[in-house]
């Protein structure tokens, strides 16, 4: 029998939502997909602020795509949400969980009590008191993660997992497809940027950066005094203008270039980080994804600045799309339902 599986996506201005059947599969099915917008300041960088408002959207969501499952994977990963390398001594999983809020709390901003913490293993070491595992050390604020929850049972759902964004992209972009050695996945989104990095698809590195596409809407919007759609169009429009630009657009050009500039040197920072501290793990390639990443000449910027190869990467590559889908409206906006779709692969039938 089929398990179907809905991966919600809440961002600051609309919510996604993709769903598939037998998720645990080598190709599963791609059912639904819809977006519908938010009121504006009911979500704020991946956390809802007005539960009821975004409940409702939800139930619009629902009957608009007219999904069927109601179970439903969501999503955590805005600037907020820490993952850090941690070793900790051999022993299961579970117990690892157990033991993790007297093993970090020197680690966290904030009281161990306000946040959740989850553990990800990678790799087995040997320490000097014996066998060790390293891993990372997943926290996020426990009262966003918990509104969350909250927003989608006043929805009539029930959340069952509750995943890091960075996982579900890199499970969807590089371990599905099995993208071998390693391989740094940046996902431009709104408001943050995630960086994984991965060997044969096993995450090894996350970073989570506060800035993302958002940013020089905001700028184009500031600087010219525009309407949030107006600036999006121009941004859309001029992008990291190559060759010619008209006398007109010259001072919005600059704007671009320059807020595009400080998020690509920190991308680069980034890359450059891990890769000193792990010289053995050099970084052969960048896989693009998210709606930043669609601003034009952006791949080619990151490949000058960072003496990479960049490609976007294809979620859609490993799943079967059915056949009353409107394909080629998904085709054209694909990368918005990456963070949904790879949120509903994380959940195995």
């Amino acid at each position: 029998m089929a398990t179907n599986v809905v991966g919600i996506d809440i961002g600051t201005v609309s919510v996604r939502a993709v769903e598939v059947s037998n998720p645990g599969k080598a190709q599963p099915t791609l059912l639904r997909y819809h977006e519908v917008p938010l009121p504006v300041g009911s979500v704020s960088r991946g956390e809802v602020v007005d539960i009821e408002a975004v409940a409702a959207v939800l139930r619009q969501l629902w009957s608009a795509g007219r999904f069927k499952s109601k179970n439903v994977v969501l999503g955590m990963g805005n600037q907020r949400v820490l993952a850090r390398e941690l070793s900790v001594p051999k022993m299961p999983l579970a117990r690892i969980r157990e033991t993790l809020p007297f093993e970090v709390q020197d680690m966290l901003p904030i009281p161990v009590v306000e946040a959740v913490l989850d553990f990800y293993p990678i790799a087995e070491v040997e320490g000097e008191n014996g066998p060790m595992v390293r891993g990372l050390l997943i926290a996020a604020i426990k009262a966003a993660v918990l509104a969350n929850i909250k927003t989608t049972a006043l929805a009539g759902l029930t959340t069952i997992d509750v995943d890091l964004i960075p996982f579900a992209l890199s499970r969807l972009l590089l371990s599905r497809p099995g993208v071998e050695g390693t391989v740094a996945l940046v996902d431009i989104g709104g408001s943050t940027t995630s960086v994984v990095i991965a060997t044969d698809g096993v995450p090894q590195f996350v970073r989570i950066i506060a800035t993302g596409g958002d940013d020089i809407t905001q700028a184009l919007e500031r600087d010219f005094e525009l309407e949030a759609a107006q600036a999006a169009d121009l941004k859309r429009r001029l992008g990291l203008a190559v060759g010619a630009v008209a006398a007109a657009d010259k001072v919005a050009v600059e704007v671009i270039y320059r807020i595009a500039k400080e998020q690509l040197s920190s991308l680069r920072n980034t890359i450059n980080y891990f890769v000193n501290t792990r010289p053995m793990d050099s970084v052969h390639l960048i896989v693009l994804s998210g709606g930043g990443a669609q601003l034009r000449g952006l791949p080619e910027a990151l490949a000058e600045m960072t003496r990479l190869s960049v490609v976007v990467g294809d979620p859609l590559s490993t799943v079967v799309l059915a056949h009353e889908l409107d394909t080629k409206e998904l085709l054209t906006n694909v990368s918005a339902y990456s963070v949904a779709l790879g949120l509903a692969l994380g959940r195995a039938a």
